[in-house]
C-alpha cells in the first residue's frame, strides 16, 4: 500500500512540474523548464524508493552488463554493411522506378493515351 502511495506522490510531483510550467507563463523559459526538470527529477526520486523502482532499477543495470558482453561489430564491418545496405536500396530503387515506368506506359497503349 505504502508503495501505491509513493507512486501517488511521484506522479503528483509530475503533475505540479507540468502545471507549474503552464501557470507561470510570465516567467522566463529557461525556469519554466526547470520546474517541469525538478518535477520529474523529485518523482523519480520518489518512485525509485518503492519496490517496482528499485525492480526496474536493478533490471536496468542487469540489461547495462549483458549489453557490456555482446559482441560488436568492428568500424569497418559496421562500414561495409551499411554500404551493402544503401546498395541495395539504390538497386531496389531503380528496379520499382522501371517497373512503374512500364506499368504506366502499359497502362497508356491499353487506355489508348499513348502519345504517337
Amino acid at each position: 500500500m505504502l508503495d501505491k502511495i509513493k507512486m501517488g506522490v511521484a506522479i503528483a510531483l509530475v503533475v505540479a512540474g507540468v502545471w507549474g510550467y503552464y501557470y507561470f507563463a510570465d516567467v522566463a523559459q529557461v525556469l519554466r523548464v526547470l520546474m517541469v526538470l525538478a518535477g520529474l527529477l523529485a518523482a523519480a526520486g520518489v518512485a525509485w524508493l518503492t519496490e517496482p523502482g528499485k525492480q526496474l532499477f536493478a533490471f536496468g543495470q542487469e540489461a547495462w552488463q549483458e549489453a557490456g558482453k555482446v559482441s560488436w561489430p568492428t568500424r569497418k564491418e559496421t562500414v561495409q554493411t551499411t554500404a551493402v545496405v544503401f546498395a541495395f536500396v539504390v538497386v531496389m530503387a531503380l528496379f520499382l522506378f522501371a517497373v512503374d515506368t512500364s506499368l504506366a506506359w502499359v497502362i497508356k497503349m491499353i487506355t489508348g493515351r499513348a502519345e504517337a
